[in-house]
């Protein structure tokens, strides 16, 4: 049995991109790794992101929006920061973590109606599910 991969997902605000890319991180990877998601900052999980990864079929409902700091003891063997200010702003972990980085939309910012703001969540949505398939494909082997 070989040793389950860490993955931690860094965003700025814990809400939004970070979550998702958790929620499709531990879809894709089922049981073959431990997946976090963390911010420089915690702002809670929002609303439209809940609701557009259970369209979907991926409930992370019952996530935490959680500070970076909450995780400093876990050796990752992954870190993947999701927009630039984390990346900018990540702190340095004491660990040999393979470290990516991919700047997805902040879909929070997304102006309009409702209906052009949750189309906005969706789009910024579908572009994290392909990252995180083609990550857990690369990354994640059986």
């Amino acid at each position: 049995m070989q040793n389950m991969k860490k993955i931690l997902v860094l965003c700025t605000g814990n809400s939004c991109r970070s979550q998702m890319a958790e929620g499709y991180l531990k879809h894709f990877a089922n049981d073959k790794a431990e997946v976090y998601s963390a911010g420089i900052e915690t702002h809670g999980i929002n609303t439209s992101a809940v609701a557009v990864m259970l369209e979907d079929g991926v409930d992370i409902s019952g996530h935490t929006s959680n500070h970076v700091d909450e995780y400093r003891h876990i050796d990752f063997d992954y870190v993947i920061t999701v927009c630039d200010n984390a990346r900018e702003n990540c702190p340095v972990f004491p660990s040999t973590a393979r470290m990516f980085h991919h700047n997805f939309p902040d879909p929070a910012r997304a102006k309009g109606s409702e209906g052009e703001i949750m189309n906005a969540f969706r789009e910024v949505r579908n572009q994290v599910k392909e990252y995180c398939r083609n990550f857990v494909g690369t990354y994640v082997k059986e």
